[in-house]
């Protein structure tokens, strides 16, 4: 499909129209995502919008993108001539009232018509109107049966299911694209007393330690939000912290840190942390995050490939990535990379890795984790590092370390955590983010 432009060039019709504004940022966002490249997230970071239509507008982008290859396969097969050229922000429009038909719960007429509003609203959508009319009420009319010829890994790319059904089998591989459309549960990770705030917060506790709600309203609201009791971390985020064991007393360095999660975890177990990340910006968001929590760590602002320091007892890498394994949470992360990507992170990866030798005592460990789903970015990395580094040995993962999650450990003893891991009868609950991680003891 084409790459929409955004915003339109005229301010939509029927401004004031409720609604409106919310599914005018919706389609502003995907478009970002489609023709410029920018993070779905981006887009609202400065909306003026109110907190029901921020919410909403959040919500139609989020599954548009998770069921993009599913929306964009029925726009292709409904419109004979394809996209009309020069027609601006119409595919956009187009997606995002296709995402509302067909997986929310928002009445088939309003989406038809603010979508049309929309489109009458820019100079080179304006003529296609009446075609936006029509494909959305056959959308509507026929939702079930379009749907049902639709096979679940459309909305993974090709390129992307392809990998991961050469390396973790087909059934897996269809398992983590199932898992990856459906709209994530909320996890958290406590300070202390993670039972009893999942009780107070009427989620649950899962395995690993972390509180799982079925929340998707302003997190700020939240009881203990403002107390600092808790932080907001996927479940499979939070494990590779848990890897460094007791680092009560210890100096600790978390590289490439932002925005924080691990920094707290570090840091409430009694470190001495070092938080180093290249991003300023970044960086000021862990720094209100840990006043909020009440934690402290040094914070510095360095490339780590350049940047010097004494030797740490332990340092956690959690290197640039690919990102594949957060579609669940970011569904713009399918479709804004490609695998020249890995290609291109992966030795980024290996430079970073090459220079933790040097900032780990005798004796003490080394953790690496990307946040990827590639194995050029975890078993590969690993393997290439301990050939080049004799005085590292590869110290397994055990199931204690993970709250026994079945299925995380690797044969060769390092952590990979699925999107189809954690089931439950409940879509929203189960699942996790997909996590590779593996800890390494310097000799001496």
């Amino acid at each position: 499909m084409s790459k929409p432009p955004f915003p339109p060039r005229h301010p939509p019709a029927g401004r004031g129209v409720p609604g409106l504004a919310a599914r005018a940022l919706a389609a502003k966002a995907v478009a970002g995502v489609l023709g410029q490249d920018q993070a779905l997230e981006d887009a609202f970071d400065d909306a003026s919008l109110e907190a029901r239509d921020l919410a909403l507008a959040r919500m139609i982008a989020g599954v548009s993108m998770r069921r993009y290859g599913t929306i964009g396969t029925l726009l292709e097969k409904l419109l004979a001539k394809g996209m009309p050229r020069k027609s601006g922000p119409l595919e956009a429009i187009l997606i995002t009232a296709a995402a509302q038909i067909l997986f929310l719960d928002v009445p088939d007429r309003a989406a038809v018509d603010l979508a049309v509003r929309l489109a009458r609203g820019d100079d080179r959508a304006q003529a296609f109107s009446g075609l936006a009319n029509a494909v959305l009420r056959k959308i509507s009319a026929g939702k079930e049966e379009l749907l049902a010829a639709i096979p679940p890994e459309a909305d993974t790319p090709s390129w992307l299911y392809k990998r991961w059904s050469a390396q973790y089998g087909e059934a897996t591989a269809a398992a983590m694209a199932a898992a990856q459309r459906v709209e994530p549960s909320l996890d958290l990770t406590v300070k202390a007393d993670a039972a009893g705030w999942a009780e107070r917060l009427g989620g649950r506790l899962l395995p690993t330690g972390s509180v799982r709600l079925a929340h998707n309203g302003p997190i700020r609201a939240l009881e203990g939000y403002e107390a600092g009791a808790w932080w907001v971390q996927d479940a499979a985020a939070a494990l590779p912290a848990r890897l460094l064991g007791d680092v009560a007393g210890r100096r600790v360095a978390d590289l490439c840190a932002a925005p924080g999660g691990k920094t707290a975890q570090i840091a409430a177990a009694g470190a001495t942390v070092t938080a180093v990340d290249r991003s300023a910006a970044r960086l000021q968001r862990l720094g209100e995050n840990l006043k909020r929590l009440d934690l402290k760590a040094e914070v510095v602002t360095a490339d780590i490939l350049a940047w010097k320091a004494e030797p740490f007892d332990a340092v956690i890498l959690d290197a640039p990535c690919s990102a594949t394994g957060t579609i669940r949470r970011h569904p713009d992360v399918a479709w804004s990379k490609s695998a020249r990507d890995i290609g291109a992170v992966a030795d980024l990866q290996r430079r970073m890795l090459g220079r933790m030798a040097g900032l780990v005592k005798p004796g003490g460990l080394l953790v690496y984790c990307t946040c990827s789903l590639e194995q050029e970015e975890g078993e590969a990395q690993i393997a290439r590092f301990l050939e080049g580094n004799a005085d590292f040995a590869l110290e397994p993962v055990l199931p204690d370390d993970i709250g026994g999650i079945e299925g995380a450990i690797t044969p060769g003893g390092m952590l990979r955590t699925l999107p189809s891991l954690l089931p439950d009868p409940d879509p929203v609950m189960a699942g996790m983010d997909g996590f590779f991680a593996a800890r390494m003891r310097r000799k001496g």
